[in-house]
Formats: structure tokens, C-alpha cells, sequence
């Protein structure tokens, strides 16, 4: 697996609550991605045994006038690869997730 700046997101907001199903909308708010970014990655993902998806069960009731959502989640090798990855590439810890705000000292270096 090939880890984009867009895969991390996406893992990373997966990795949250591995338990919990997130929606494809959901997904592209949380990892700020375009849908024609998210939906392609999130069926590699599927393919490649990382991901299942499930459609939302209708509930007899109006749903607000939505269709039904499809739900994403890690499977358990989903997740164990998803923390691999991260952490192979350094970006498990808090440093990496964020740019640094340190700036040099007015007149002196780093």
C-alpha cells in the first residue's frame, strides 16, 4: 500500500473509532477530501480485503427525504495494516500530525 497524504486521512479518521461506521459524506467532511478522491481509495480499500461497506437498513420511517447511506469500516486486518502503515511512516506520533508552529528567535537561528 501506498501511503498518500489522502490514504493518512483517511485511515486516520477510519482509525477514530475502528468500531464505528462512518458514511461516504461523513468521510469526505472529517478527511477534507473531494468525493473523486475518497470513493475510488475507499473501494481499493474494499478490494483489498481492508473494508467492508454495507448499506444503511431502512426503517420504515422517512429518512429525511436522503437516500440510503453506505457505511464504511476497517476490517480487523484493515486495522492492524492502517496502524502499520502509520507508524512506518512516522506519522503515529503527535509531531507528525500537525506542521510545528516553532519559530527562530528575532535575530537568532534555530
Amino acid at each position: 500500500m501506498r501511503l498518500s497524504a489522502a490514504l493518512e486521512r483517511v485511515l486516520r479518521v477510519l482509525l477514530e473509532d475502528p468500531s464505528e461506521p462512518r458514511y461516504g459524506y461523513d468521510l469526505m467532511k472529517a478527511a477534507r477530501l473531494a468525493s473523486g478522491t475518497l470513493y475510488p481509495m475507499l473501494a481499493r480499500l474494499q478490494q483489498d480485503g481492508l473494508l467492508v461497506s454495507e448499506w444503511e437498513q431502512a426503517r420504515g420511517g422517512d429518512q429525511g427525504g436522503r437516500p440510503p447511506r453506505k457505511y464504511y469500516r476497517l476490517t480487523a486486518e484493515g486495522i492492524r495494516v492502517a496502524r502499520l502503515e502509520l507508524a512506518s511512516a512516522g506519522l503515529d506520533s503527535p509531531s507528525a500530525q500537525a506542521p510545528s508552529r516553532r519559530r527562530p528567535a528575532p535575530g537568532g537561528a534555530w
